[in-house]
């Protein structure tokens, strides 16, 4: 009873409170804060927008001061864009817009595909930039577009240190990396479902064969030795003579029983290739180095970029590359002889159908080959 009475009193008092002409004891006193008058704030995201805020004449100093550019300048009394940077800054985002090249200028946020291709343009047609002001004259470079690049030339992001892959945590069996040095010419191997791929590369990086033969016995019913001994013989038959055979080492993952059969299929061929490669009756001379070795497939996908994940991906574009450098470079990266190139020119496009893959994969490991052994860092 006692509970019910106080509530009552209570909302009683509140009730008072809200008539009006009447002081109630939650009624607020009438001009009980100064009226204030109302400013703006510039935004930071836009050139002509502007944010309602009371008249607090030290808000917009502390949160904007003229000498930082981790802001974006925007006003709209007529202010250069070179008021808000210092001496020095201007000299530094001046001296890259005006000598930097297309490549090196699409590594600048916001300036990669046709803005950079604008500002070469421009500088060739009006001459160097005067002012940063003068920057907004090139077409898609507007003022919040020209902030956002001047910020992110004077304080560039940090790059990602490259994990070197150490040359003798990929190779096995592991042998004196001189023997390797010596060699004039390796044969790269890449087994797939149905086939197989090498690529014949010499020291000069350049390209002396590069075939890939089917094998119909390969995961075809009842797996018979007898046939993969067939298919890998008539393969070995036409393959050339080399210094080494490096033979790709691919990782399955045991989680996934259904790719059981593709392991041991494998598996299976890596045997076959290192016992009929290898010399029968090996050299009596203990210094005498092995002929087939494995590489290590993720280690090349590491290499050339391809790796997303834990998986590696399809490197048909890094070859098709490799291919064009070979007629439009002076010092290409890998050489082809002109006939390869004719028979390969649209292998690797996409919609012509499946295949592909491994001859991809057994160029790609034979160019990183070279490539790791020649960096005498790893």
């Amino acid at each position: 009873m006692a509970m019910w009475v106080a509530r009552r009193a209570l909302s009683s008092v509140i009730q008072t409170g809200r008539c009006a002409g009447r002081s109630g004891l939650f009624r607020r006193p009438r001009r009980s804060f100064p009226e204030l008058e109302l400013r703006y704030l510039q935004c930071t995201c836009c050139w002509r927008s502007r944010v309602p805020v009371a008249g607090f004449e030290t808000l917009n100093t502390a949160l904007f001061p003229s000498s930082s550019p981790a802001f974006s300048p925007c006003s709209d009394d007529g202010t250069s864009l070179d008021a808000y940077y210092t001496l020095e800054q201007r000299a530094a985002i001046l001296q890259l817009l005006n000598h930097a090249t297309e490549k090196e200028l699409a590594g600048v946020k916001l300036l990669r595909g046709r803005k950079s291709v604008n500002i070469v343009d421009y500088r060739s047609k009006n001459g160097p930039f005067e002012t940063l002001e003068s920057v907004v004259k090139v077409p898609r470079l507007k003022h919040k577009s020209a902030v956002i690049v001047f910020n992110a030339i004077l304080n560039p992001p940090k790059k990602r240190k490259r994990v070197k892959i150490q040359f003798a945590k990929f190779i096995r069996p592991v042998i004196d990396r001189s023997w390797l040095e010596e060699a004039t010419s390796i044969v790269s191997i890449v087994c797939g479902t149905n086939s197989i791929a090498w690529a014949h590369v010499s020291r000069e990086m350049t390209v002396l064969d590069w075939q890939e033969l089917q094998c119909p016995h390969f995961l075809k019913g009842k797996y018979q030795a007898s046939g993969y001994l067939s298919d890998i013989t008539s393969v070995l038959s036409v393959m050339p003579s080399a210094d080494f055979y490096i033979v790709e080492k691919t990782t399955l993952s045991f989680q996934n029983t259904s790719l059981f059969p593709v392991f041991a299929h494998l598996r299976t061929v890596e045997a076959m290739l290192f016992a009929l490669l290898e010399p029968r009756y090996p050299q009596p001379d203990c210094n005498t180095p092995p002929r087939v070795l494995n590489m290590m497939r993720l280690a090349v996908g590491r290499h050339f970029g391809l790796i997303v994940g834990e998986s590696r991906t399809s490197g048909a574009e890094t070859v098709r590359q490799m291919m064009t450098e070979s007629v439009t470079q002076n010092l290409p990266r890998l050489k082809f002889p002109q006939g390869l190139l004719v028979k390969y020119r649209s292998a690797f496009q996409m919609g012509k159908g499946k295949g592909g893959e491994e001859l991809c994969d057994a160029l790609l490991q034979g160019v990183a080959f070279y490539e790791l052994l020649c960096d005498t860092s790893s």
